[in-house]
């Protein structure tokens, strides 16, 4: 595996075999390691070596939810390792045709060496890996989307240098991201406000977990209805679409609701001039985001989304390589 990847696995954090539901599991330290050990791979690659920890290892890739960045990724990213990908919609699974979760879990175990998961429920992921004896990775549900998260914790560190201390102001919905994102920020002690409609903030039980955590990370955590306090002196900018997968009826209620809530130049010139814009994509130009801040030189969204691959690379490494 070479000298340097060596270096980063014997920091006495063997995350082997661990599962990675959400990132309120990890501590800044193992979050750390993975985004070295992320840096190392992306290095690697772009210097055209192969490194190749999963040699021999299969990936399952269960999709009750469809997308372009999580499949590509992880299957692109479990190739690169050396490893093979098994895509697995909810048609090929005898778990849509009434399955129990159990059983799934346990016939998966004995063929795979991990599963990612892309689905609604988190309390099915967290029953899936209860029952697997391989490791889980939640590749998104409606309640967190770490994978993502992870990618963006890179991308930040690459350029601003550092994430402790950092700002970043989320608009829009509270939703798996605006969960995430407070999760994570806190364990890295960043400052996180997140600007949404009353109705539309993050979950309150984990608006709690992660003010808890920010504490004692020196961050903060800060939900408000207010754009302009949200957004002042922010090195980070984020957002993401106003409906998600499975709210197409409420497209017009959230276009009402979030009318004030769109990422433009007027915005963008309330946060620090070196602010960068970052979006989880799939993105609405001139609805969540307009095209002048997407397509300008704050955006560094196409740089979070090859940061995907890195990430996941890393995690896979981690959590499916040999101890």
């Amino acid at each position: 595996m070479g000298i340097e990847l060596a270096e980063i696995t014997n920091k006495q954090l063997n995350l082997h075999g661990r599962d990675f539901l959400s990132l309120v599991d990890y501590t800044p330290e193992e979050i750390y390691y993975l985004l070295d050990l992320a840096e190392y791979l992306k290095e690697q690659k772009k210097k055209g070596n192969v490194v190749e920890p999963l040699k021999g290892k299969t990936l399952g890739m269960i999709f009750e939810k469809s997308s372009t960045r999580t499949r590509v990724s992880f299957e692109a990213g479990v190739y690169q390792l050396g490893g093979t990908g098994i895509f697995l919609s909810s048609g090929d699974l005898q778990l849509g045709r009434g399955e129990s979760i159990s059983d799934t879990a346990k016939v998966l175990s004995g063929y795979l060496d991990g599963i990612m998961i892309r689905t609604f429920s988190q309390e099915g992921i967290e029953e899936l890996a209860h029952h697997s004896t391989i490791p889980v990775i939640n590749g998104l549900t409606d309640k967190y989307h770490p994978c993502q998260v992870l990618a963006d914790l890179l991308t930040i560190k690459e350029l601003k240098g550092k994430l402790k201390g950092m700002k970043m102001c989320y608009i829009g919905d509270g939703n798996n991201m605006a969960h995430s994102l407070m999760i994570g920020g806190a364990l890295m002690g960043m400052e996180i406000s997140i600007a949404a409609p009353e109705e539309y903030q993050p979950n309150k039980a984990i608006t709690i977990k992660a003010e808890k955590l920010a504490k004692e990370h020196g961050g903060g955590i800060i939900v408000t209805d207010n754009v302009e306090m949200a957004t002042d002196g922010a090195d980070i900018i984020y957002t993401d679409v106003w409906a998600s997968m499975g709210q197409e009826m409420e497209q017009e209620k959230r276009l009402s609701a979030f009318k004030d809530y769109q990422v433009n130049s007027t915005l963008l010139a309330m946060a620090k001039s070196d602010v960068i814009f970052m979006h989880c994509l799939p993105a609405h130009r001139g609805e969540e985001v307009s095209a002048e801040v997407i397509d300008g030189e704050h955006s560094v969204v196409f740089d979070q989304a090859e940061n995907r691959l890195h990430a996941q690379k890393a995690l896979m490494t981690a959590l499916m390589g040999d101890k």
